[in-house]
């Protein structure tokens, strides 16, 4: 099963509605490592490596949100896995 990266940014009311939290609880349930970050612009942005099914299933997720979100766009960049990564995290906001 080859392993694969994506690097999102998602854009809308998507900070201060657990949407980091909401993103982390995605990608423990479906093995994924990698990261979540708010960004100083008001998007949240993530970086997640696993099999290509998870990720996809992450990107189908980051299109709804929690309840309290309203995403209005959502840019993702596939490429090759670096396995960097040992766990998924949510770091600080830059």
């Amino acid at each position: 099963m080859a392993i694969e990266r994506i690097h999102a940014r998602v854009e809308g009311r998507v900070q201060g509605v657990g949407f980091r939290h909401f993103v982390w609880t995605q990608a423990q349930a479906l093995g994924l490592t990698g990261w979540v970050r708010n960004r100083r612009d008001g998007s949240v942005e993530v970086v997640a490596e696993g099999p290509a099914e998870a990720l996809d299933v992450l990107v189908r997720a980051l299109h709804q949100g929690p309840p309290a979100s309203r995403v209005k766009a959502v840019h993702v960049q596939r490429g090759p896995a670096t396995h960097e990564f040992l766990t998924f995290d949510i770091r600080p906001t830059v």
